[in-house]
């Protein structure tokens, strides 16, 4: 589904990626772990076009998508799950999750993705005319999931969901998760939390210093020697 091969992404002076290649297919769940500032986040960015790489080839389907802007990007099916969430904190739930199916794609079946948004997500419909601002944190990470489902992706990319949240709405953030790819997205997922991250993934891929590390299964990285001393403190 998704062909990334050799980008090199730049800010300013500094190599944030260094010939990352990576795949991810249909109906998979694909993990990047790394410790922060390895690039895991440029990554997601350059795939969604918002960073530029000065070199790259990436693919989707038989397209290449490289050269289009974002909003082409997410057109075609590729929505990004920002880390931090990026909600609009003074719009309802509702109107943040309406937000989400601007494209006409996802416009004509609004209602039909609603009801399955707050199908995995019961909270969100008890709290849609809330403000998003006054939601705690594990609240506002399904709001920016529901939100991203909205708009009917094929792929879709999260950052970092399980950021500053409590273990055990880490544990039901990575199960609905797993279930909205059960239901048939792919998924590619960006984490530091490498136990739980791995666990999940059909495969998995370490990024270090910008660079691939290593790449396998996710079983196979989980018992892996440098994976379990570097990351998993084992």
């Amino acid at each position: 589904m998704l062909r990334v091969k050799g980008i090199e992404v730049f800010y300013g002076d500094l190599q944030a990626l260094r010939g990352v290649s990576l795949e991810v297919n249909q109906g998979e769940i694909v993990s990047i772990v790394g410790s922060n500032g390895a690039g895991k986040s440029t990554t997601l960015m350059t795939i969604s076009g918002i960073r530029k790489p000065k070199q790259w080839e990436i693919q989707f389907g038989q397209e290449s998508i490289h050269p289009y802007p974002s909003s082409k990007i997410v057109s075609l099916g590729i929505v990004q799950i920002p880390e931090g969430r990026q909600l609009f904190p003074t719009l309802t739930v509702m109107e943040n999750l309406e937000m989400g199916s601007q494209f006409p794609k996802a416009k004509k079946v609004r209602k039909e993705t609603t009801g399955w948004v707050f199908k995995l997500f019961p909270r969100l419909e008890e709290m849609k005319n809330q403000l998003a601002g006054t939601l705690s944190g594990g609240e506002q990470q399904m709001l920016a999931i529901g939100r991203g489902l909205m708009s009917c992706p094929t792929l879709l990319m999260l950052d970092e969901p399980s950021l500053g949240l409590a273990p055990i709405l880490v544990k039901a953030i990575f199960d609905i998760i797993k279930e909205i790819n059960q239901q048939g997205t792919t998924i590619l997922l960006v984490e530091q939390n490498v136990f739980h991250s791995l666990t999940l993934s059909h495969r998995g891929y370490v990024l270090e210093n910008g660079s691939i590390a290593m790449s396998g299964t996710g079983q196979d990285l989980l018992k892996n020697q440098h994976i379990r001393q570097s990351y998993l403190g084992l």
